[in-house]
Parts: structure tokens; sequence; C-alpha cells
């Protein structure tokens, strides 16, 4: 017989000396025969390579004649194999303990001594065909109740998280030589000075937007000098702090759950625990501080990015800047940029938290990073919309 001689006859298999190896291999060949014998036996003839190339095609063919034949007594012949690898072995150890599930004997042929030995190495009679995956359908109120469960789950992880997190942050000013200062001025520095290119052109662009269609709704009752107060107080209250918010979940939040995610996944989470080291005041602290201490000043910069793009507006509608400016500087009072700076604090807090949360929450799998960069950045933007709606009613009865 032709067969390659195996690698070794020991298991676990015992790799042979590396060898040089063209880079250019012909196309591996191989064939079946089926040869139904009337006394109910099947032979199924293997010949030329039965390798990872060719067995795709042979095991469809072997498993449908088996499949339509249902034999009493099934012979393997493997006489006329050249080759035969893994995925070979794999579907010649296939085939014969599914003929031993169904009560067929099976019989061997023309194989190789080696490979003979590796085959007896498992007994047919254990084989599990692979489950068959099926489709669950879900009624309305069971997909309607997991996800309730879910929310409330996911809930509690919030509650537990913001606690330690709180217990983290009390410590750590409690005792500052305990922060990581060098984490906390990368985390500052990417998630502040980075953003402000950003911050500048979305905030700019807003405030035009907002002052070309309050002008377009004042000028019918000749009040477009009040455009620039309801830019500035629009910008102070709501939109300077929401935009940077947002702007910063989906930049800093995704990156804080997309780093700690990779090292969830990479175990190094699971070393530092190993080590004693709590990965919240290790991990999530220095990132909290760093973007608690940048946004306020981004929310600054953009309240005056906004201004100056309505300003840019307001040169269309042929008044002086000088009198864009006196509005702008009369209707913003002190208490609009402090409502603006309080929600900015919690909003900031929010997009850290939920990040660092996401990333130790990241399981494992190919897209276990990309699923917590995604939770991170929706939850944080709705949080942010929520905490908006209570802080702004909160702010309107307390006459702030």
């Amino acid at each position: 017989m032709g067969l390659h001689p195996p690698l070794s006859t020991d298991y676990p298999f015992r790799p042979s000396p590396p060898r040089a190896v063209s880079t250019a291999h012909p196309p591996s060949t191989g064939s079946l025969a089926i040869d139904p014998v009337p006394s109910g036996a099947v032979t199924l003839r293997f010949s030329g390579s039965l390798d990872h190339s060719t067995v795709p095609v042979l095991s469809r063919q072997a498993t449908q004649a088996f499949m339509d034949a249902r034999p009493a007594r099934l012979v393997l012949d493997a006489s006329g194999l050249s080759a035969l690898d893994g995925a070979g072995m794999a579907l010649l150890l296939r085939l014969s303990g599914e003929a031993v599930a169904s009560g067929a004997t099976v019989t061997w042929e023309g194989l190789d001594p080696g490979y003979r030995r590796l085959l007896d190495r498992f007994d047919p009679r254990t084989f599990q065909a692979a489950p068959v995956p099926r489709a669950v359908c879900q009624s309305l109120p069971e997909q309607v109740g997991r996800t309730v469960a879910g929310l409330c789950r996911d809930l509690r992880l919030q509650i537990e998280f913001i606690g330690e997190l709180s217990a983290a942050l009390a410590r750590a000013a409690l005792n500052p030589s305990r922060i990581r200062w060098r984490d906390l001025l990368l985390a500052a520095e990417r998630s502040g000075t980075d953003a402000l290119p950003i911050v500048a052109l979305i905030a700019g662009l807003v405030g035009l937007v907002l002052a070309f269609q309050s002008a377009m709704a004042m000028r019918p009752y000749g009040a477009e000098i009040y455009v620039a107060n309801l830019v500035t107080l629009a910008m102070l209250r709501e939109l300077g702090p929401l935009m940077t918010a947002i702007i910063l979940a989906g930049r800093s939040g995704g990156a804080f759950a997309a780093e700690i995610g990779t090292m969830k996944v990479n175990d190094e989470v699971a070393a530092l625990s190993t080590m004693g080291l709590n990965p919240v005041p290790f991990l999530a602290v220095p990132r909290v501080l760093g973007l608690l201490i940048t946004i306020p000043f981004l929310t600054l910069f953009a309240d005056v990015m906004g201004i100056l793009g309505g300003a840019a507006m307001f040169l269309t509608l042929d008044f002086p800047m000088t009198a864009y400016f006196n509005q702008a500087i009369a209707a913003a009072e002190p208490r609009h940029l402090l409502s603006g700076l309080v929600k900015s604090l919690a909003f900031g807090l929010t997009v850290a938290g939920v990040g660092c949360l996401r990333g130790l929450q990241a399981s494992r799998g190919p897209s276990a990073v990309g699923t917590s960069t995604t939770s991170a950045v929706v939850t944080a933007i709705l949080l942010i919309v929520i905490l908006d709606a209570i802080l702004g009613t909160l702010f309107y009865f307390l006459g702030f």
C-alpha cells in the first residue's frame, strides 16, 4: 500500500523535525467509490489523498451513500489512499462511529497498521453526533420577561459598580499618593486635549444652525436681536454640556470600554486580581478622574465655540457684532453657567463609569470588545439624556 507513514504511533503526537517545504503544492485529488453488496454490506473505497482539501467533498458523498443504504455492514477500504491527514482520520472515525451507532458492523481493509493503532484508541461505541442547532422561537411575553430581567440585572450591576467606584474615589481623595497619576494625566490628555478639535467643530456648527433657525422664526416679529440671547442661554444650560458629553461618550467612553475589555479578554484583569490588585481603583479611578477634570473645561470651550458660531450667523442679519456680544453678555448669568457645569460633571461621571463598567463586563470571544464598546456608547448616551431631563426639571423647580 502506498500510504505515507504516520508521524508517530505514540499519543500525543510528536511533531517531526522541521523540513524545507516548497510553497507550491499541487492540488490534492481524492476519490470515493461506492460498492453495494447484495448481502446488505456497502464498501466505501477511498483512493488518492484524504486530507483537508478533499475531505469536504468526500465526506458529503460518503455520508449520503451511508444514509441511503443504511447497511448492516460497512466496509471502509483505504488500500488506495496515497495520503491521509487529521481531517481524513476524523472522517473515517465519524463514519465508523455512525455505523456502530446505527447497529452496523465496521470492517477495515487496507489501512496502514500505524494509522490503525491510532484509530483503535477511539471506541466507536462512544461516538456522539454533534447536535443540530435548532432555532428557538420565543413568545412575546417570554421575550418581554427576558428583556426586563436583563435590564434589572444590568441595573443591579451598575448600582454595585457605582458603590464600589464611589468608595474607590473616596479612598483616592483621602490618600492621593495611591492614585496612578501617570495614567490619570494620560486619560486627561486623551479625553480633553485630543477632543478639542471635534468639540470646536460640533459646538460651532450647532451654534450656527441654532442662530439660523431662531432668526428665521423671529424675523416676522422683528426680534432678530434676541438671537444672541437664545444662543447664549441654550449653549450655557443645555447644548454645551449635552453635546460635549455625547462626543466624549463616543470617544472616551468607547475607548475606556475597548481598553479594559481587551485587557479582560487577554486575562490581564484576572492577573491583576491574582496579584491582589482591585481592578476598579487600578483601572477605573485614573480614567474617571482624568475625564472629570477635563470635561468642565471642554464644556466651557464648547459654550464659547457655540456662541461664536451664532455670531458668524448674526453677521448676515445686518446687525453690528457689538450688539450681538452685548446681548450675549447680558444673557450669560452665572447661574446658567453654573447649571451647565454641574450637568457636565454628572455627564462625565456617567460616561467614564459606564465605559469602565462595560469593559470589565466584556466576555470572551472575537466580538467581545466590540460588543462592550457599543454597549458603553449606547448606554452612556441614554443615561445622559435621562440625566439631562432630570437635572433640567430639578433646576427649574429650584429656580436655579
